[in-house]
């Protein structure tokens, strides 16, 4: 298939999820790596990472955790941190590795548990824990999702309320790596020619999952991100795993 093709529909996933169904974005690149390298594929879809951020956060600005962005947001910054200072040596396949683990971990917990949930609140050393894996996973392997839904799905946040703490937190964070991507050169071989089409249809895609989750029940809601981040942690365990062996 034509990567181009693909790259409009990641672009759709990328927007879709900043529109409420957090963690469709993640499975962008690993689904556009399919057929081309996935750091090009990542800076090609910041762009539109970036601006569906934005466009999430008008959305959602009225409605976010404000105890978890304060615990979220000073934590990814520094994961980022991390992981810029790191990124030449760091071994992807670990990580990859380690963030699905984490991602399945959450899921079967929650599939297998024989007791009700234990409502948790915003907390900080644990938010700051998972705020930093985060931080330097989204750098890395562009897969923040499984780290920041394990800390904030326990908090049985209302949909709107999880979907807007998880915009602004993405908002911030994204924009955070644009100095980092641009030192290690990644923009430096990119057509930039597909990238306003590609932001228009990422802002479609935020419309869409916007309607998506305002029509979703709670229940039905939080189902679909764990089914979603289910799929993404065994997507990111193959990778890893494949990168391993090779």
């Amino acid at each position: 298939m034509d990567p181009i093709y693909l790259l409009f529909f990641a672009a759709l996933m990328v927007g879709t999820a900043k529109g409420g169904l957090a963690t469709v974005g993640s499975l962008a690149v690993p689904f556009v790596a399919l057929v081309m390298n996935p750091v090009t594929a990542a800076a090609i879809l910041l762009p539109v990472y970036i601006t569906t951020d934005w466009v999430a956060v008008g959305l959602y600005r009225k409605t976010y955790s404000k105890p978890n962005l304060v615990i979220l947001i000073p934590s990814m910054l520094a994961g980022v941190a991390i992981a810029t200072a790191m990124v030449q040596f760091a071994p992807e396949a670990i990580l990859l590795l380690i963030t699905g683990a984490i991602g399945l971990w959450y899921c079967l917990r929650a599939w297998l548990r024989r007791t009700p949930a234990v409502k948790t609140d915003a907390a900080v050393w644990p938010g700051a824990g998972w705020g930093v894996l985060a931080g330097i996973a989204t750098y890395i392997t562009h897969s923040a999702g499984p780290p920041t839904q394990a800390y904030l799905l326990p908090q049985q946040l209302p949909k709107l309320q999880f979907a807007g703490t998880i915009a602004i937190c993405f908002a911030i964070i994204n924009l955070s790596k644009l100095p980092g991507y641009a030192l290690a050169g990644q923009f430096d071989d990119i057509d930039w020619s597909l990238t306003p089409w590609l932001i228009a249809t990422g802002i479609l895609g935020t419309i869409i999952g916007r309607r998506l989750t305002q029509w979703l029940p709670q229940s039905a809601y939080v189902r679909v991100i764990e089914i979603l981040l289910f799929a993404l942690s065994i997507i990111l365990l193959v990778k890893g795993t494949a990168q391993l062996l090779a």
